[in-house]
């Protein structure tokens, strides 16, 4: 793992968890010099999540500021609750919702805009991958964001690389395969704006405490982005162990 950049953790628990839940995690992780922790919550724990020692992070919001776009949350409110990353993009929000490179390009934008820090997260269906064509998908994905925010957002973000065909399978990439990828990313970000060369870069894709370590091991992965372990308090510890 890089020297430079400092490793980071964040759990995503999507559409799960609870209050009492959450009161265990802020209890039972303490924040660490080493390490950025950033624990992405469902939006009505937000608040509650805030008064924790790590960092807390929204699961998505909307490209606009105000207005007539009934459920949809605002960055700005966001922020008022205590959030200072917000995941973009996510393959789940991308399928399930329709959210196009362009829609997601927009929602990095707001997030900028609003001073906090995009978790954007890129990667391919397992047709694509099989296809050969893994790093013309990503790279498409990447673009749209540099045309509507410019190379300067490169300096601001985090991105997450997360195959979709390993996302809550219990198929994992393998470090290997991880790393020929995030390596990818760091030669394309780094070509657009050199200074891209201190983005972080997280895996995410079925990690758990067992396979972290050898993922994190690879020098372009500089930790995760973590699905149904980090709702394991136990687990997602070990995974922090592992970051650093």
């Amino acid at each position: 793992m890089s020297n430079v950049r400092k490793p980071m953790v964040a759990g995503n628990w999507k559409m799960n968890g609870s209050l009492a839940l959450l009161h265990t995690f802020i209890s039972e992780l303490k924040a660490s010099p080493l390490l950025d922790t950033v624990l992405c919550v469902p939006y009505p724990y937000l608040a509650a999540a805030s008064k924790a020692s790590f960092k807390v992070g929204a699961q998505d919001c909307s490209q606009f500021e105000a207005g007539a776009h009934t459920g949809d949350i605002a960055v700005g409110m966001l922020q008022e609750l205590g959030a200072t990353h917000v995941i973009v993009g996510h393959s789940e929000r991308r399928q399930d919702h329709n959210e196009s490179n362009i829609a997601v390009a927009l929602k990095v934008q707001a997030v900028l805009n609003a001073g906090l820090t995009p978790i954007l997260c890129v990667g391919e269906p397992l047709k694509v991958r099989q296809a050969g064509n893994v790093n013309k998908f990503v790279f498409e994905q990447l673009q749209a964001v540099i045309e509507v925010c410019s190379k300067d957002f490169l300096e601001k973000c985090i991105i997450a690389y997360e195959p979709i065909w390993a996302i809550g399978t219990g198929k994992t990439a393998s470090p290997e395969q991880a790393q020929e990828v995030h390596q990818f990313i760091r030669t394309e970000i780094v070509k657009w704006n050199q200074n891209a060369v201190s983005t972080r870069l997280l895996y995410g894709g079925s990690v758990n405490a067992s396979n972290a370590h050898a993922l994190f091991a690879k020098p372009d992965i500089d930790g995760g982005l973590i699905g149904g372990a980090s709702l394991k308090i136990d687990d997602f510890i070990a995974i922090c162990n592992a970051a650093k």
